[in-house]
Protein backbone atom coordinates (compact mmCIF):
# COMPACT_ATOMS: atom_id res chain seq x y z
CA UNK A 1 0.00 0.00 0.00
CA UNK A 2 1.20 3.35 -0.90
CA UNK A 3 0.64 4.77 3.02
CA UNK A 4 2.89 1.79 4.11
CA UNK A 5 6.22 3.09 1.39
CA UNK A 6 5.37 6.54 2.63
CA UNK A 7 6.73 5.34 6.56
CA UNK A 8 5.10 8.30 7.47
CA UNK A 9 3.85 9.08 11.45
CA UNK A 10 1.47 11.40 10.41
CA UNK A 11 -1.85 9.29 10.82
CA UNK A 12 -3.90 12.20 9.38
CA UNK A 13 -2.44 11.34 6.21
CA UNK A 14 -3.90 8.08 5.92
CA UNK A 15 -7.67 8.91 4.52
CA UNK A 16 -5.51 11.14 2.10
CA UNK A 17 -3.87 8.34 0.71
CA UNK A 18 -6.15 6.58 0.23
CA UNK A 19 -8.42 9.09 -1.81
CA UNK A 20 -5.21 10.17 -3.53
CA UNK A 21 -4.52 6.49 -4.78
CA UNK A 22 -8.96 6.25 -6.00
CA UNK A 23 -8.85 9.12 -7.88
CA UNK A 24 -11.18 11.02 -4.88
CA UNK A 25 -10.93 14.30 -4.85
CA UNK A 26 -9.40 15.74 -1.48
CA UNK A 27 -11.61 18.15 0.43
CA UNK A 28 -11.38 21.47 2.30
CA UNK A 29 -10.26 19.53 5.56
CA UNK A 30 -7.96 17.65 3.32
CA UNK A 31 -6.08 20.42 2.54
CA UNK A 32 -6.26 22.12 5.86
CA UNK A 33 -4.51 18.74 7.33
CA UNK A 34 -1.59 18.29 4.20
CA UNK A 35 -0.65 22.31 5.25
CA UNK A 36 -0.54 20.94 8.68
CA UNK A 37 1.35 17.82 8.24
CA UNK A 38 5.08 18.04 9.53
CA UNK A 39 5.81 15.37 6.87
CA UNK A 40 6.80 16.96 3.97
CA UNK A 41 8.19 13.91 2.07
CA UNK A 42 5.28 12.21 2.66
CA UNK A 43 2.98 14.85 1.64
CA UNK A 44 5.54 15.39 -1.64
CA UNK A 45 5.31 11.54 -2.33
CA UNK A 46 1.95 11.50 -2.77
CA UNK A 47 1.91 15.15 -4.79
CA UNK A 48 4.82 13.22 -6.91
CA UNK A 49 2.30 9.80 -7.24
CA UNK A 50 -0.10 12.24 -9.09
CA UNK A 51 2.36 13.97 -11.38
CA UNK A 52 3.69 10.74 -12.52
CA UNK A 53 0.10 9.25 -13.18
CA UNK A 54 -1.12 12.64 -15.71
CA UNK A 55 2.69 13.64 -17.24
CA UNK A 56 5.25 10.63 -16.19
CA UNK A 57 8.65 12.18 -16.34
CA UNK A 58 8.38 14.74 -18.76
CA UNK A 59 8.75 18.45 -17.69
CA UNK A 60 7.93 21.64 -19.36
CA UNK A 61 9.41 24.70 -19.98
CA UNK A 62 9.28 27.33 -22.82
CA UNK A 63 11.53 30.10 -24.41
CA UNK A 64 9.82 33.19 -23.16
CA UNK A 65 10.68 37.02 -22.58
CA UNK A 66 8.71 39.29 -19.73
CA UNK A 67 7.89 42.74 -20.70
CA UNK A 68 6.57 45.49 -18.08
CA UNK A 69 5.45 48.48 -20.42
CA UNK A 70 5.49 50.73 -17.00
CA UNK A 71 5.66 50.29 -13.08
CA UNK A 72 3.30 53.43 -12.35
CA UNK A 73 0.45 52.85 -10.12
CA UNK A 74 -2.24 54.14 -8.96
CA UNK A 75 -2.20 51.57 -6.30
CA UNK A 76 -0.47 51.37 -3.02
CA UNK A 77 -0.55 47.67 -2.34
CA UNK A 78 1.60 46.98 0.89
CA UNK A 79 2.69 43.66 -0.34
CA UNK A 80 4.40 44.78 -3.92
CA UNK A 81 7.64 46.88 -4.37
CA UNK A 82 7.17 47.30 -8.26
CA UNK A 83 4.61 49.87 -8.27
CA UNK A 84 5.58 53.69 -8.34
CA UNK A 85 3.60 57.36 -7.74
CA UNK A 86 4.12 59.14 -11.15
CA UNK A 87 6.39 61.62 -9.81
CA UNK A 88 8.83 58.82 -7.70
CA UNK A 89 12.14 57.60 -7.86
CA UNK A 90 12.45 54.93 -10.56
CA UNK A 91 9.27 55.74 -12.78
CA UNK A 92 9.33 54.89 -15.80
CA UNK A 93 6.66 54.25 -18.76
CA UNK A 94 8.41 53.05 -22.15
CA UNK A 95 6.48 54.65 -25.18
CA UNK A 96 5.39 52.11 -27.88
CA UNK A 97 8.29 52.52 -29.54
CA UNK A 98 10.31 51.93 -26.57
CA UNK A 99 8.35 49.00 -25.90
CA UNK A 100 8.72 47.54 -29.50
CA UNK A 101 12.56 47.99 -28.99
CA UNK A 102 12.38 46.13 -25.89
CA UNK A 103 10.56 43.41 -26.83
CA UNK A 104 13.08 43.07 -29.89
CA UNK A 105 16.34 43.19 -27.51
CA UNK A 106 17.63 39.77 -28.07
CA UNK A 107 14.62 38.69 -29.88
CA UNK A 108 15.43 35.49 -31.72
CA UNK A 109 13.07 32.98 -33.67
CA UNK A 110 13.16 30.82 -30.49
CA UNK A 111 11.27 32.93 -28.19
CA UNK A 112 7.25 31.54 -28.29
CA UNK A 113 5.80 34.17 -25.92
CA UNK A 114 5.87 37.66 -24.28
CA UNK A 115 4.37 37.45 -21.11
CA UNK A 116 2.84 41.40 -20.68
CA UNK A 117 2.46 43.14 -16.90
CA UNK A 118 2.28 46.21 -15.70
CA UNK A 119 1.33 48.83 -12.93
CA UNK A 120 -2.12 50.92 -13.17
CA UNK A 121 -1.07 53.93 -15.13
CA UNK A 122 -3.10 56.97 -14.47
CA UNK A 123 -3.10 58.68 -17.47
CA UNK A 124 -2.35 56.00 -20.17
CA UNK A 125 -6.10 55.33 -22.14
CA UNK A 126 -7.10 52.01 -22.94
CA UNK A 127 -5.97 52.79 -26.63
CA UNK A 128 -2.04 52.41 -25.24
CA UNK A 129 -2.49 48.69 -24.44
CA UNK A 130 -4.27 48.09 -27.59
CA UNK A 131 -1.65 49.85 -29.75
CA UNK A 132 0.82 47.69 -27.60
CA UNK A 133 -0.79 44.37 -28.39
CA UNK A 134 -1.47 45.46 -31.88
CA UNK A 135 2.45 46.30 -32.80
CA UNK A 136 4.07 43.39 -30.94
CA UNK A 137 2.13 41.11 -33.16
CA UNK A 138 2.31 42.95 -36.20
CA UNK A 139 6.47 42.97 -35.64
CA UNK A 140 6.71 39.59 -33.95
CA UNK A 141 3.74 37.46 -35.46
CA UNK A 142 5.01 34.07 -34.53
CA UNK A 143 5.37 35.37 -30.99
CA UNK A 144 2.07 34.15 -28.05
CA UNK A 145 1.09 37.91 -26.26
CA UNK A 146 0.27 36.41 -22.74
CA UNK A 147 -0.79 39.29 -21.31
CA UNK A 148 -2.19 41.89 -18.42
CA UNK A 149 -3.42 40.44 -15.30
CA UNK A 150 -7.18 40.49 -14.06
CA UNK A 151 -6.39 43.20 -11.95
CA UNK A 152 -5.72 45.15 -14.96
CA UNK A 153 -8.20 44.36 -17.48
CA UNK A 154 -10.37 45.38 -14.27
CA UNK A 155 -8.79 48.92 -14.48
CA UNK A 156 -9.41 49.01 -18.10
CA UNK A 157 -13.09 48.96 -18.27
CA UNK A 158 -13.29 51.75 -15.35
CA UNK A 159 -10.81 54.24 -17.94
CA UNK A 160 -12.40 52.88 -20.98
CA UNK A 161 -16.02 52.68 -19.82
CA UNK A 162 -16.46 49.32 -21.20
CA UNK A 163 -17.33 45.56 -19.78
CA UNK A 164 -14.65 43.11 -18.95
CA UNK A 165 -16.33 40.90 -22.50
CA UNK A 166 -15.75 44.34 -24.50
CA UNK A 167 -11.84 45.12 -23.35
CA UNK A 168 -11.13 41.75 -24.19
CA UNK A 169 -12.89 41.12 -27.26
CA UNK A 170 -10.55 44.59 -28.29
CA UNK A 171 -7.61 43.20 -27.05
CA UNK A 172 -8.24 40.07 -28.44
CA UNK A 173 -8.79 41.35 -31.71
CA UNK A 174 -5.33 43.04 -31.58
CA UNK A 175 -3.56 39.95 -30.94
CA UNK A 176 -3.64 38.93 -27.12
CA UNK A 177 -3.24 34.96 -27.17
CA UNK A 178 -3.82 34.15 -23.36
CA UNK A 179 -3.80 35.93 -20.00
CA UNK A 180 -1.08 35.46 -16.72
CA UNK A 181 -2.41 34.60 -13.64
CA UNK A 182 -1.19 37.48 -11.67
CA UNK A 183 -3.29 40.08 -9.45
CA UNK A 184 -4.68 36.94 -7.49
CA UNK A 185 -2.93 37.08 -4.22
CA UNK A 186 -5.13 35.45 -1.58
CA UNK A 187 -8.64 35.58 -2.05
CA UNK A 188 -9.58 35.47 1.80
CA UNK A 189 -11.17 38.79 2.26
CA UNK A 190 -9.79 39.82 4.93
CA UNK A 191 -6.46 38.72 4.82
CA UNK A 192 -6.83 40.33 1.19
CA UNK A 193 -7.45 43.75 2.66
CA UNK A 194 -4.55 43.50 5.19
CA UNK A 195 -2.37 43.06 1.65
CA UNK A 196 -3.87 44.44 -1.01
CA UNK A 197 -6.63 46.51 -0.20
CA UNK A 198 -6.52 48.60 -3.37
CA UNK A 199 -7.18 45.53 -5.55
CA UNK A 200 -9.78 44.27 -7.07
CA UNK A 201 -11.57 41.61 -4.91
CA UNK A 202 -12.16 38.01 -5.32
CA UNK A 203 -15.35 37.84 -7.16
CA UNK A 204 -13.54 40.41 -10.08
CA UNK A 205 -10.49 38.51 -10.72
CA UNK A 206 -12.75 34.96 -10.85
CA UNK A 207 -15.16 36.87 -13.41
CA UNK A 208 -12.07 38.06 -15.29
CA UNK A 209 -10.85 34.83 -15.80
CA UNK A 210 -14.24 33.29 -16.53
CA UNK A 211 -15.06 35.55 -19.51
CA UNK A 212 -11.51 34.76 -20.88
CA UNK A 213 -12.36 31.11 -20.80
CA UNK A 214 -16.07 32.01 -22.14
CA UNK A 215 -14.27 33.50 -25.30
CA UNK A 216 -11.68 30.95 -25.38
CA UNK A 217 -8.85 32.49 -24.15
CA UNK A 218 -6.74 30.19 -21.98
CA UNK A 219 -4.87 31.82 -18.48
CA UNK A 220 -3.46 31.05 -15.46
CA UNK A 221 -3.64 30.74 -12.03
CA UNK A 222 -1.38 31.87 -8.94
CA UNK A 223 -1.41 32.51 -5.24
CA UNK A 224 0.59 34.57 -3.13
CA UNK A 225 2.24 32.65 0.02
CA UNK A 226 4.26 33.29 3.11
CA UNK A 227 2.65 36.16 4.39
CA UNK A 228 -0.14 36.88 6.59
CA UNK A 229 -2.45 34.49 5.48
CA UNK A 230 -3.49 31.17 7.41
CA UNK A 231 -3.79 27.21 5.98
CA UNK A 232 -7.03 28.17 5.82
CA UNK A 233 -7.08 31.26 3.65
CA UNK A 234 -4.65 28.94 1.72
CA UNK A 235 -7.09 26.39 0.92
CA UNK A 236 -9.71 28.36 0.60
CA UNK A 237 -8.36 30.11 -2.34
CA UNK A 238 -7.27 27.04 -3.74
CA UNK A 239 -10.85 25.48 -3.78
CA UNK A 240 -12.46 28.75 -5.14
CA UNK A 241 -9.75 27.92 -8.49
CA UNK A 242 -10.90 24.82 -8.33
CA UNK A 243 -14.40 25.33 -8.72
CA UNK A 244 -14.08 28.15 -11.30
CA UNK A 245 -12.07 25.19 -13.15
CA UNK A 246 -14.57 22.97 -12.71
CA UNK A 247 -16.65 25.31 -14.61
CA UNK A 248 -14.91 26.50 -17.61
CA UNK A 249 -11.85 24.72 -18.01
CA UNK A 250 -9.79 27.38 -18.81
CA UNK A 251 -6.89 27.12 -16.50
CA UNK A 252 -3.79 26.20 -17.86
CA UNK A 253 -1.89 26.24 -15.01
CA UNK A 254 -1.57 27.21 -11.67
CA UNK A 255 1.87 28.78 -10.02
CA UNK A 256 2.20 28.99 -6.62
CA UNK A 257 4.30 32.63 -5.91
CA UNK A 258 6.12 33.28 -2.81
CA UNK A 259 5.90 36.47 -1.14
CA UNK A 260 9.61 38.68 -1.05
CA UNK A 261 9.27 40.88 1.56
CA UNK A 262 12.32 43.33 0.52
CA UNK A 263 11.05 46.93 -0.33
CA UNK A 264 7.55 45.99 0.50
CA UNK A 265 5.61 48.06 3.14
CA UNK A 266 4.00 44.81 4.57
CA UNK A 267 7.44 43.56 4.69
CA UNK A 268 8.73 46.41 6.62
CA UNK A 269 5.25 46.66 8.92
CA UNK A 270 5.59 42.88 10.07
CA UNK A 271 9.28 42.37 9.82
CA UNK A 272 8.68 39.48 7.62
CA UNK A 273 11.80 36.73 6.97
CA UNK A 274 11.55 34.63 3.67
CA UNK A 275 9.76 31.78 3.52
CA UNK A 276 12.11 28.35 3.88
CA UNK A 277 11.96 25.56 1.52
CA UNK A 278 10.02 23.94 3.47
CA UNK A 279 6.96 26.35 2.35
CA UNK A 280 7.86 26.48 -0.53
CA UNK A 281 7.90 22.80 -1.40
CA UNK A 282 4.57 22.44 0.83
CA UNK A 283 2.86 24.42 -1.42
CA UNK A 284 3.62 23.63 -4.77
CA UNK A 285 2.62 19.14 -3.24
CA UNK A 286 -0.46 20.72 -1.89
CA UNK A 287 -1.52 22.43 -5.21
CA UNK A 288 -0.59 19.26 -6.67
CA UNK A 289 -3.20 17.59 -4.55
CA UNK A 290 -6.07 19.65 -4.23
CA UNK A 291 -6.05 21.11 -7.95
CA UNK A 292 -6.86 17.88 -9.53
CA UNK A 293 -8.62 19.38 -12.45
CA UNK A 294 -5.36 21.29 -12.92
CA UNK A 295 -3.32 20.16 -16.23
CA UNK A 296 0.02 21.97 -15.05
CA UNK A 297 1.68 23.11 -11.67
CA UNK A 298 4.55 25.45 -12.11
CA UNK A 299 7.60 25.39 -9.98
CA UNK A 300 8.69 29.41 -11.06
CA UNK A 301 12.50 29.04 -10.70
CA UNK A 302 12.70 33.05 -10.88
CA UNK A 303 10.81 33.13 -7.13
CA UNK A 304 12.16 30.02 -5.64
CA UNK A 305 15.31 29.79 -6.94
CA UNK A 306 16.77 27.75 -9.56
CA UNK A 307 17.49 24.91 -6.65
CA UNK A 308 14.03 24.97 -4.78
CA UNK A 309 12.37 24.52 -8.62
CA UNK A 310 14.48 21.53 -9.74
CA UNK A 311 13.80 20.00 -6.59
CA UNK A 312 9.38 20.77 -7.04
CA UNK A 313 10.02 18.33 -9.99
CA UNK A 314 9.40 15.38 -7.27
CA UNK A 315 7.08 17.39 -5.41
CA UNK A 316 3.78 17.73 -7.80
CA UNK A 317 5.48 19.86 -10.40
CA UNK A 318 5.61 19.38 -14.05
CA UNK A 319 6.92 22.67 -15.53
CA UNK A 320 10.06 25.10 -14.56
CA UNK A 321 8.23 28.45 -16.69
CA UNK A 322 11.08 29.29 -19.20
CA UNK A 323 13.82 31.99 -19.80
CA UNK A 324 11.73 34.76 -18.55
CA UNK A 325 14.73 37.65 -19.22
CA UNK A 326 14.63 40.66 -17.42
CA UNK A 327 11.95 39.89 -14.73
CA UNK A 328 11.34 43.19 -12.64
CA UNK A 329 8.18 42.67 -10.27
CA UNK A 330 10.18 40.45 -7.79
CA UNK A 331 13.50 41.96 -8.65
CA UNK A 332 12.54 45.20 -7.22
CA UNK A 333 10.88 43.42 -3.56
CA UNK A 334 14.47 41.58 -3.31
CA UNK A 335 14.59 38.41 -5.25
CA UNK A 336 18.19 37.31 -6.03
CA UNK A 337 17.47 34.65 -8.34
CA UNK A 338 18.98 35.31 -11.97
CA UNK A 339 16.67 37.51 -14.73
CA UNK A 340 17.27 35.20 -16.95
CA UNK A 341 17.77 31.21 -17.76
CA UNK A 342 19.12 29.82 -21.16
CA UNK A 343 17.58 26.94 -22.69
CA UNK A 344 20.30 24.28 -21.93
CA UNK A 345 20.19 25.34 -18.56
CA UNK A 346 16.92 24.43 -18.02
CA UNK A 347 17.24 21.18 -19.90
CA UNK A 348 20.27 20.19 -17.56
CA UNK A 349 18.00 21.57 -14.24
CA UNK A 350 15.48 19.12 -15.58
CA UNK A 351 17.45 16.39 -16.68
CA UNK A 352 19.25 16.22 -13.43
CA UNK A 353 16.19 15.90 -11.84
CA UNK A 354 15.70 12.54 -13.34
CA UNK A 355 13.06 14.32 -15.57
CA UNK A 356 12.63 14.25 -19.51
CA UNK A 357 12.55 17.86 -20.73
CA UNK A 358 9.59 19.01 -23.16
CA UNK A 359 9.92 22.08 -24.47
CA UNK A 360 6.66 23.82 -25.18
CA UNK A 361 4.42 27.11 -26.60
CA UNK A 362 2.28 28.91 -24.10
CA UNK A 363 -0.46 26.72 -24.29
CA UNK A 364 1.35 23.80 -24.47
CA UNK A 365 2.18 22.31 -27.58
CA UNK A 366 5.12 20.97 -27.99
CA UNK A 367 8.05 23.22 -29.82
CA UNK A 368 10.41 20.79 -32.02
CA UNK A 369 14.30 21.80 -32.80
CA UNK A 370 16.51 20.32 -34.84
CA UNK A 371 18.36 18.21 -32.79
CA UNK A 372 22.03 19.12 -31.07
CA UNK A 373 24.63 17.56 -29.07
CA UNK A 374 26.29 19.99 -27.69
CA UNK A 375 23.79 20.26 -24.43
CA UNK A 376 26.17 23.07 -22.95
CA UNK A 377 25.61 25.99 -25.75
CA UNK A 378 24.82 29.34 -24.10
CA UNK A 379 22.29 30.80 -26.87
CA UNK A 380 18.75 30.63 -26.76
CA UNK A 381 18.44 29.50 -30.39
CA UNK A 382 20.68 26.42 -29.42
CA UNK A 383 19.12 23.70 -31.18
CA UNK A 384 18.33 21.16 -28.19
CA UNK A 385 16.59 17.71 -28.15
CA UNK A 386 14.04 18.07 -25.77
CA UNK A 387 11.12 15.03 -25.65
CA UNK A 388 7.47 15.58 -26.19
Amino acid sequence: MLFDRLNSEDTALLPITEKVLAGERLTFEDGVALFRSPDLLAVGYLAHHVRQKRHGRRTYFNVNRHINPTNVCVASCRLCAFGRKPDAAGAYTMDLEGAFRTAGQGWTEAITEFHIVGGLHPELPFSYYVDLIRGLKERFPTVHLKAFTAVEVAYYTRIARLSVKEVLERLKEAGLGSLPGGGAEIFAPATRRKICDHKIGAAMWLRVHRTAHQMGLHSNATMLYGHVESDEDRVDHLIRLRELQDETHGFQAFIPLKFHPDHTELGKDTGYRDTTGFTDLKNVAVARLLLDNFPHIKAYWIMMTARVAQVALRFGADDLDGTVVEEKIYHDAGATTPQVMTRPQLVRLIREAGQEPCERDTLYRPVVRPICSQDDSVGDSAPIKTLC
